[in-house]
C-alpha cells in the first residue's frame, strides 16, 4: 500500500492517478496481495487498502498538480511508541549503581553458586556440603581485608547467602554494603529444555520475579543476575534458542529495573565443542545482536544494565590454540559490532578458563588497540575462588591462607581490568583448567 501511494502521489491530477491505479494494480506482482477500493470525487481520491488483515484508509487531494496525502489513522495508531517506563530519578539510581560496580579497576565476585554447585566445589576438597560449611567458606571471602575494596565493585549472592551472618552475627549483606561494595542476587530458577531442539535450553523464573525483586531490594540487593545458556555445534544455536533466550533476558531486565535493581544480562555461550575462534565470534555476534534488539523492544534502559558475556574463545576441544591477543581482538570486535556504547560495562564470565588465563585474556582486551566505549572487567566465580578453595579444604587453620589466595586473584583481575596486569606464569593452581563440560549452576 505504501508503494502504491508513493506512485499515485507523483501523478498530476486525480484523474491521471485513477487511470494509473486502475491499469497497474491488477497487473503488477507487487500489488497482488492487496485488496482495495477506490472512489474519485472531483479532485479527491479515497482509498481503502487491506493487506494481510491490516486495514488503512487514505485521502489524496490535488491542488494544481501537487498532491496532498493524508496519513492513515490506523497506521498512526500502530506506530512504535514508548510510554514512560522509568522516572528520571529511577534512571539515575540505576545508572549510578551500574557505574559503581564497574568503576575503574573493579569487577564482580560471583558467589552465587547454588547448593548443588557448591557440592561440586566442596566434595573434591573433602568438605561436606552443609549450610554451615557453605557459610564458613563465603565468610572467608567476604571478610578479606581492605585490599579487596579497590578490586571488587559487586558481589552476587545466592538466596541462602543473602540471609546468612558472620560468626559475630553481622548479616553478610550489611557487611558487604558497609564496605562500599554493591550487593547482587541471582534470580533465575535454572535452565529447562526447549522441546524439539538439539538439547538446547531456556531459563525459567519469570513467574513471581517482580515480587522477589521487590523483596530483595528491601533486603539490600541493588543488582541481579540471570543466566541463559547457548551452545555451539553444527546445528546450534538454533534461531528459536537465540530469540527465546534474548526475549527472556529482556523481560527479566525490564522487571528488575521496575524494582530499582540493575540487571546483569548473561547470554553465556558454552566453550564445549571443537569450533574455532572465528565460529565463536560469529555466533557471539548473532546472539548479542538478538539480545540488544530484544532489550530495545522491551524498553530497557541500557545505561542501567551490565552485560556478562563469554569471551570469544575456541571450543575446549579445538586443536588450534589461540593467543590472548587473538582472543582479545575477536572479543572486542564482536562487542563493538553489537553492544551499544550506552552500556556502562561488560563483566566477563570466566567460562572454565584457568585463573591465570582469565586474567591474561582480560588484560589483553584492555590493551587492545580498538576503541572500547564500555568498561571491560570481570564477573568471575571459579577464576577468583579456585586457589582459595584448594588452600582452605575446610580447615579452620587454613582460612587465612585461603583468604590470601582470594585477595591475590582479586588484585590480579583488578590490574587486568586496568590493562596493567603482569603475568607471573601459569604454574600452580592458578594455571589449572577449570573447564566443566555442559557447565550448569
Amino acid at each position: 500500500s505504501i508503494a502504491c501511494l508513493c506512485m499515485l502521489a507523483h501523478c498530476e491530477s486525480a484523474a491521471s492517478a485513477t487511470e494509473w491505479f486502475l491499469y497497474n494494480i491488477p497487473r503488477r506482482n507487487i500489488f497482488k496481495t492487496l485488496s482495495y477500493s477506490l472512489s474519485n470525487v472531483n479532485e479527491d481520491i479515497c482509498l481503502f487498502f487491506s493487506v494481510s488483515g491490516f486495514d488503512t484508509f487514505h485521502t489524496m487531494s490535488w491542488s494544481g498538480n501537487q498532491c496532498d496525502l493524508s496519513m492513515p489513522l490506523s497506521l498512526l495508531a500502530n506506530m512504535t511508541h514508548q510510554y514512560p517506563a522509568l522516572t528520571p530519578e529511577q534512571k539515575k539510581e540505576l545508572q549510578d549503581i551500574a557505574q559503581r560496580i564497574v568503576a575503574p579497576g573493579k569487577g564482580i565476585l560471583a558467589a552465587d553458586e547454588s547448593t548443588g554447585s557448591m557440592a561440586k566445589r566442596l566434595n573434591p576438597i573433602g568438605v561436606e556440603n552443609t549450610e554451615e560449611n557453605r557459610r564458613r567458606y563465603r565468610q572467608l571471602l567476604f571478610t578479606a581485608d581492605q585490599r579487596i575494596d579497590s578490586c571488587i565493585g559487586g558481589v552476587i549472592f545466592f538466596h541462602e547467602t543473602l540471609y546468612q551472618n558472620t560468626d559475630g552475627g553481622t548479616p553478610f549483606a550489611k557487611l558487604i554494603k558497609d564496605r562500599g561494595i554493591v550487593v547482587g542476587i541471582k534470580v533465575d530458577k535454572g535452565v529447562v529444555p526447549l522441546a524439539g531442539t538439539n538439547g538446547e535450553t531456556t531459563t525459567q523464573g519469570l513467574d513471581g520475579l517482580s515480587e522477589r525483586c521487590a523483596q530483595y531490594k528491601k533486603d539490600g540487593a541493588d543488582f541481579a543476575k540471570w543466566r541463559c545458556v547457548l551452545k555451539i555445534s553444527d546445528t546450534t544455536p538454533s534461531e528459536l534458542a537465540i530469540f527465546e533466550n534474548a526475549n527472556v533476558l529482556a523481560r527479566y531486565a525490564s522487571i528488575c529495573q521496575q524494582n530499582g535493581i540493575v540487571p546483569i544480562v548473561e547470554p553465556e555461550i558454552l566453550p564445549d565443542g571443537d569450533h574455532d575462534l572465528k565460529r565463536c565470534q560469529y555466533v557471539t555476534e548473532k546472539v548479542l545482536a538478538a539480545v540488544y534488539k530484544a532489550l530495545s523492544d522491551h524498553h530497557v534502559y541500557l545505561e542501567g544494565t551490565l552485560l556478562k558475556p563469554n569471551m570469544v574463545t575456541a571450543g575446549h576441544s579445538c586443536p588450534t590454540k589461540y593467543s590472548s591477543e587473538e582472543i582479545a581482538m575477536a572479543t572486542v570486535t564482536a562487542l563493538r559490532r553489537t553492544v551499544p556504547p550506552a552500556v556502562p560495562g561488560v563483566t566477563f564470565l570466566s567460562g572454565g578458563q584457568s585463573e591465570e588465563e582469565a586474567s591474561v585474556n582480560l588484560n589483553s582486551m584492555n590493551n587492545c588497540q580498538l576503541a572500547r566505549p564500555w568498561a571491560l572487567t570481570f564477573s568471575y566465580g571459579r577464576a577468583l575462588q579456585a586457589s582459595a578453595l584448594n588452600a582452605w579444604r575446610g580447615e579452620l587453620n587454613n582460612e587465612k591462607a585461603a583468604t590470601e589466595e582470594f585477595i591475590k586473584r582479586a588484585e590480579a583481575n583488578s590490574q587486568a581490568a586496568l590493562g596493567k596486569y603482569e603475568s607471573s606464569g601459569s604454574g600452580g593452581a592458578a594455571g589449572k583448567s577449570l573447564y566443566v563440560a555442559n557447565h550448569a549452576y
